[in-house]
């Protein structure tokens, strides 16, 4: 289940117990990279449960093996988008839930000298306000790289922006509530905050290095 958060509307905090046995063991330093990458996967394949309880449905008739009966389906077009490169393994694991999604993806990188991100890659359906997007990345540290990654699936055309993490520090959490006030964070932890060098606290450490064995 995910529950608000009273400081920050816009967040919203998983506290299943499965959810946050999986992060206990990716919070560990001793978690290799192939149960790390698996662990990721799992708690984002979880967590979209509750992403999309408010997709738009519609009633369908199907025949089943006994009977006619009446379902619901999904009518819109739905979009999974990771933030490369750590997102690729969350949106895998929405992937293996939700595999009749499209799949788009940004790259970001932050400038040495101005410090501000920039990117390197966009590859977005052309049609993204056809339905909901949920974009994945598994941290949100300042809030920089993940407000930019929405505001470059705005300016696409989409109108729908739902973004999952697995850690946020409530720096980065306050960004996106500046910047894109009515796009929702689904996380699996809110941290205490960012040191020195921004790294979430106690987070999970670097997760690209983590994920891929390159730390």
């Amino acid at each position: 289940m995910a529950i608000g958060h009273s400081a920050h509307p816009n967040l919203m905090v998983f506290d299943h117990p499965l959810i946050q046995h999986k992060l206990t063991q990716m919070r560990a330093k001793g978690t290799g990279f192939g149960e790390f990458r698996a662990l990721m996967g799992q708690i984002a394949g979880l967590m979209v449960y509750e992403v999309t309880r408010t997709f738009p449905c519609e009633a369908v008739v199907v025949d089943t093996p006994v009977e006619r009966t009446e379902g619901r389906r999904i009518t819109a077009k739905i979009t999974v988008v990771p933030v490369l490169r750590a997102g690729l393994v969350m949106a895998e694991g929405v992937l293996d839930v939700m595999p009749e999604a499209r799949v788009g993806h940004i790259g970001l990188f932050r400038d040495e000298k101005t410090l501000l991100p920039t990117q390197y890659l966009s590859r977005l359906p052309t049609d993204l306000k056809a339905g909901p997007v949920v974009m994945v990345d598994p941290m949100l540290a300042t809030g920089g790289s993940a407000s930019a990654a929405v505001g470059m699936l705005k300016r696409a055309g989409a109108t729908d922006v739902r973004m999952i993490c697995l850690v946020a520090a409530p720096e980065g959490v306050g960004r996106m509530e500046r910047d894109h006030p009515e796009v929702m964070v689904y996380a699996a932890g809110l941290d205490r905050r960012l040191n020195e060098h921004g790294f979430i606290v106690p987070g999970l450490g670097d997760a690209g290095d983590r994920l891929f064995g390159t730390g």
